[in-house]
C-alpha cells in the first residue's frame, strides 16, 4: 500500500538528458500496468542480487545499501526505471558497437595508417579471396591492390603527390575505388563527382575542389569536351576505358590533340609501383571529397578523411554484418552510401561486395540469389520500387538475412521484410558532412535511429527546437538552445569534440560553407555542434523519427536537389523571368516533388523550349515535375521569394484558383496541363511521375 501511494503521488519520472539536465515525463494512465509490471521484475532482481550478495557473504551494510538505492530509484525515478528497462537491450547493443568502433579508431590511429595501408592488411588475410563481383568479372583482393598499385605508379609519373587533388567522374565498377586508393597511396585526395552533372554544375564540381587532375570515363568525353574551354588550362585531363587490361600488346600513350590521354593505355605500359605504407597525413587526414547539395545552390564538395570512413563502414559493420558475408550494393560509388559504407565493408573487413552498373527494381533480389548475397543495401526509393513488382516466387530464394540504408519508409517497412523475408533491417541516418551518425538497431520499424535514454553522453547527440520556416534554433533568457520535449519536432544535431575522431567536424572544402552548419552556445557558452538542418522527432523510449527538411533543399529520386540551383537554371532558360522552386508531397511516393512557379506577364513563355532546355541544363532528379504559371510572385523586404504559399497550395487544382498548372512528362520530355482529372491520376498512380 505504501509503495501504492508513493508511486500515484511521484508520478514523474527523471533522466539525464544530452546537456546534462534533468528532464521528466508525466506516467499516463495507460503506463499504470507496465509500470507495476516494471517494478515487480525490479524487485524481483532485488532479491535475486540480496540473495547472491548473502550467500557469497558480502557485508549488510553494502545489501541495505544495494536494496535502498532500488527502492528510492522504484519511487522517486518510477518512470525512467521503465524507461531503462525498456530500452537497456538496445542501448547496450549499440554501446558495444560503439567500443568495437573506438577500439578499431584506437589501433589505427595509433599505427597512423590511411586506407590503402588498411586495405593492404586485409588484403594479407585473403589475397584470393573475392573483393569485387561486376556483371560477369570477379576481382581478388590481391587484383584490387595490383591494380591500385598500377595508378600509384602512373599518377607518380605524371607528377601527383602529396596534396594533390585527383577527380573522378567514373561509373560503378572495381577500378573506380582501386584509383582513388592508388591516388591515397601518394596522399592524394580523390573528388567524388556525381555522373549526372552537366555544363556549369559539371564545371562547378571540378573548380570547386581545386582539381589538379581529372580522370573521367569515356562515355563523358562529351560532358569534358563541352566545357573543356571553360576548365582550367593546368588542369592535366585521362580518359578511362572499363576493360581488362591488355598487357601483352599495350598500345600508344599519346593522347589527341585535345590534350586527353588514355588512363587504361598508361596503366598497361606501367609495371605497379611496389607496395610501401602511404606518404599520406596519417588516420585523421583527408581521403575523399563527396558532393552533397546545400542551400547555397551548387554542389558542396564535404570533407571525407580516412578516419570518418572507417567510422561510417565500421559503424554499419559492427551491427549485424561479418567478414564473410557478400554484400549487394546497386547504388552509385559516387555518394557515401554506396562509395564509402558497402566499399568500406571489402576494404575494411574483407567482405566480399557486389557493384551494379544501376539500379534495377526487378532484378533486386534475384540479383542476390544470383550472387548468393547474405546483405543487401537499400535506399528508401528502391524498397518502394522494389515492393511495385509482380510477387514471385524468386522473392524469397534468395540468403539476404540483413538489409541496411536509410529512408525505408515506415508504411511498407513492415509489408517489405515480410514479403521478402528478411530477418534484420539496419535504417541509419547521418549526413554526408555531418558528424551526428545514427542506426536503428532493433528494426523497430520506421525508426531511423535512437538517442540513449540512460546514457546520453556517451554518444551526445539531441533534438534541439527550431523555428519551422526559418530553421534557426529557439534559445532561452540564457541564450542558449532548448531541447525539444518527446513528439515535439526539431533539428537534429551532434556534439562537435575535434580530438575525438568520432565526434570531429570536417565540413566542406569551403570554410564558409562548413561554418553555416555549425550551431554554437547550444547548451553551454563556448561549446558547439554539428546541426543537421534536418527535422526528426523522438518518442518517450528515445526513437528517432524522421519528419522533414529545412532550407532550400528537398529530396527526390535519392538525390538532394537545391532550390536555388533549379531556380538559376530556370530563370536562365527561361529569359530571366522571375522563378521560386520548392518540394511538395505527392501521395504514395516518396521525398518531395520539385515544383516551379514562373511569372509569365504577357504569355510568351514557351514550355516545349523551357522542356528543352532544363533538359540540357539539369539532371533528371532536379527538373521540376511541376510548373505554375503565374503572372507575378510576392517578395520580402529583401527582395527574396516567398514560397511558403506557394508550397502550402501545391499541384492541387482546388487550390490554386486563378494560376496555370503544368506537369512533366517524362516520356515525352514536355510539359502538359494540369487539372482535376489529372491531379487525381497522379495521386492515385495512373500518371506514374
Amino acid at each position: 500500500m505504501i509503495i501504492a501511494r508513493r508511486l500515484r503521488r511521484y508520478n514523474i519520472g527523471r533522466f539525464t538528458d544530452f546537456a546534462g539536465r534533468r528532464c521528466r515525463v508525466s506516467v499516463s494512465r495507460g503506463s499504470w500496468r507496465k509500470a507495476l509490471v516494471t517494478m515487480i521484475l525490479i524487485i524481483g532482481a532485488v532479491a535475486a542480487f540480496v540473495a547472491l550478495f548473502i550467500s557469497v557473504g558480502l557485508c549488510y551494510a553494502v545489501t541495505l545499501s544495494v536494496v535502498s538505492a532500488v527502492v528510492y530509484a522504484l519511487l522517486f525515478h518510477t518512470r525512467w526505471c521503465y524507461v531503462a528497462l525498456m530500452t537497456a537491450p538496445r542501448d547496450l547493443r549499440a554501446l558495444l558497437c560503439y567500443i568495437k568502433i573506438l577500439l578499431l579508431s584506437r589501433k589505427l590511429m595509433g599505427k597512423n595508417w590511411t586506407l590503402p595501408d588498411i586495405f593492404h592488411e586485409t588484403v594479407e588475410k585473403h589475397p584470393h579471396r573475392p573483393c569485387f563481383l561486376f556483371q560477369d568479372e570477379v576481382w581478388t583482393f590481391k587484383e584490387v591492390e595490383d591494380y591500385s598499385l598500377r595508378v600509384t605508379a602512373v599518377l607518380k609519373a605524371h607528377g601527383v603527390t602529396k596534396g594533390s587533388i585527383v577527380g573522378l567522374l567514373t561509373n560503378n565498377c572495381p577500378q573506380m575505388p582501386a584509383i582513388w586508393l592508388g591516388n591515397a597511396r601518394l596522399g592524394g585526395v580523390s573528388p567524388l563527382i556525381n555522373t549526372n552533372q552537366r555544363g556549369t554544375a559539371l564545371i562547378h564540381s571540378i573548380n570547386v575542389a581545386n582539381c589538379d587532375v581529372l580522370i573521367f570515363s569515356d562515355e563523358y568525353q562529351s560532358a569534358i569536351q563541352d566545357i573543356s574551354s571553360q576548365l582550367d588550362p593546368k588542369l592535366k585531363l585521362f580518359k578511362f576505358t572499363h576493360r581488362p587490361l591488355n598487357l601483352s600488346s599495350p598500345g600508344e600513350t599519346q593522347g589527341g590533340g585535345d590534350g586527353i590521354l588514355d588512363f587504361t593505355v598508361l596503366l598497361e605500359n606501367t609495371a605497379p609501383a611496389p607496395w610501401s605504407l602511404a606518404d599520406a597525413d596519417g588516420f585523421q587526414g583527408k581521403l575523399l571529397y563527396i558532393y552533397t547539395s546545400g542551400t547555397t545552390g551548387l554542389p558542396k564538395a564535404a570533407v571525407i578523411s580516412n578516419s570518418r570512413f572507417v567510422f561510417m563502414a565500421s559503424g554499419i559493420h559492427h551491427m549485424r554484418l561479418r567478414g564473410s558475408d557478400t554484400v549487394y550494393c546497386p547504388l552509385p560509388l559516387y555518394h557515401t552510401a554506396g562509395g564509402v559504407i558497402s566499399v568500406g565493408q571489402a576494404l575494411i573487413f574483407g567482405c566480399t561486395v557486389v557493384l551494379k552498373p544501376k539500379f534495377s527494381a526487378s532484378q533486386y533480389f534475384p540479383d542476390c540469389a544470383k550472387y548468393k548475397a547474405t546483405v543487401a543495401h537499400y535506399i528508401g526509393e528502391m524498397c518502394r520500387y522494389v515492393l511495385a513488382t509482380p510477387p514471385s516466387a524468386a522473392d524469397k530464394q534468395h540468403n539476404v538475412r540483413v538489409i541496411f540504408g536509410n529512408g525505408l519508409r515506415p508504411q511498407i517497412w513492415t509489408e517489405f521484410v515480410t514479403r521478402f523475408n528478411i530477418k534484420h533491417v539496419i535504417e541509419f541516418y547521418g549526413a554526408t558532412e555531418g558528424n551526428a551518425n545514427i542506426a536503428n538497431t532493433d528494426g523497430t520499424p520506421g525508426a531511423i535511429g535512437f538517442v540513449s535514454r540512460i546514457f546520453p553522453s556517451v554518444y551526445p547527440i539531441a533534438i534541439i527546437k527550431v523555428d519551422q520556416e526559418t530553421g534557426e534554433p529557439v534559445r532561452d533568457s540564457r541564450g542558449l538552445c532548448q531541447l525539444a520535449k518527446p513528439e515535439e519536432p526539431g533539428v537534429f544535431i551532434g556534439k562537435i569534440s575535434p580530438n575525438n575522431p568520432t565526434r570531429e567536424y570536417l565540413g566542406y572544402v569551403d570554410k564558409a560553407a562548413s561554418e553555416k552548419k555549425v550551431v554554437r552556445d547550444v547548451f553551454a557558452h563556448g561549446d558547439a555542434a554539428f546541426i543537421s538542418g534536418d527535422i526528426l522527432v523522438a518518442d518517450e523510449l528515445g526513437y528517432l523519427y524522421f519528419r522533414d527538411r529545412t532550407g532550400d533543399t528537398f529530396r527526390w529520386r535519392g538525390e538532394n536537389v537545391s532550390t536555388t540551383e533549379v531556380e538559376a537554371a530556370v530563370s536562365h532558360v527561361a529569359d530571366h523571368r522571375d522563378a521560386v522552386v520548392y518540394g511538395v508531397l505527392v501521395a504514395n511516393t516518396e521525398g518531395r516533388a520539385g515544383m516551379c512557379g514562373i511569372v509569365d506577364t504577357d504569355g510568351s513563355l514557351e514550355l516545349a523550349r523551357l522542356a528543352a532546355g532544363l533538359a540540357r541544363h539539369l539532371p533528371a532528379y532536379a527538373r521540376p515535375v511541376f510548373l505554375r504559371v503565374m503572372p507575378s510572385v510576392d517578395m520580402t523586404g529583401t527582395f527574396k521569394m516567398k514560397k511558403v504559399d506557394l508550397q502550402k497550395e501545391g499541384f492541387d487544382p482546388s487550390l490554386v484558383k486563378n494560376d496555370k498548372l503544368y506537369y512533366l512528362d517524362l516520356k515525352q520530355g514536355r510539359y502538359l496541363p494540369l487539372g482535376p482529372e489529372e491531379y487525381e491520376k497522379i495521386n492515385n498512380g495512373q500518371i506514374r511521375l
